[in-house]
């Protein structure tokens, strides 16, 4: 009995930490030395994402009759998870840098904003820029021609007071 309640448990931590997620990512860890995936949880942790290795039945258990259910196929080997709730493209934009320090770090799928993604598919994800940085963008963009109508007017005000005061 007490292995099921332990069990049990597990599944619950997993479908409270999915709750509300925008994105899951699920990666092959293999072949990463201890330092590295100290790394990896670090960076991962500092940008607010949920990062944990539970047992892929567990997994499957805890996805049933959630939008994450579709990652269910892709739960083979070892599997490390990936869950944001604020950010949905963080895991695989901190994944995909990590992954690119060090190859042994594989992208298996994800599900983000509700889409099923394939490992291709997470790294194309993984280049797309966060909120703020897309927000800092536009709001450059915005400012940007109302900075240059200011300038543009200031001038006209300074060569129209010169001409004054030259009259």
């Amino acid at each position: 009995m007490a292995k099921i309640e332990q069990k049990s448990s597990v599944v619950n931590e997993i479908k409270a930490n999915i709750e509300g997620a925008q994105s899951i990512v699920l990666v092959d860890y293999r072949g990463l030395t201890v330092e590295q995936d100290t790394e990896l949880r670090k960076n991962l942790r500092e940008a607010g994402i949920t990062y944990k290795v539970y047992k892929n039945t567990m997994m499957r258990f805890a996805f049933k009759g959630t939008e994450f259910e579709s990652l269910n196929d892709d739960l083979a080997g070892p599997s490390a998870i990936a869950i944001s709730k604020d950010d949905a493209t963080a895991p695989a934009r901190v994944l995909s840098e990590t992954a690119k320090k060090y190859t042994k770090l594989e992208f298996k799928c994800g599900v983000v904003d509700g889409q099923y993604y394939d490992g291709e598919g997470i790294k194309l994800i993984a280049s797309i820029p966060s909120r703020d940085e897309l927000l800092g963008k536009l709001l450059g963009s915005i400012q940007s021609p109302i900075t240059n109508l200011a300038r543009v007017l200031n001038q006209i005000a300074e060569k129209n007071g010169s001409e004054v005061a030259a009259e």
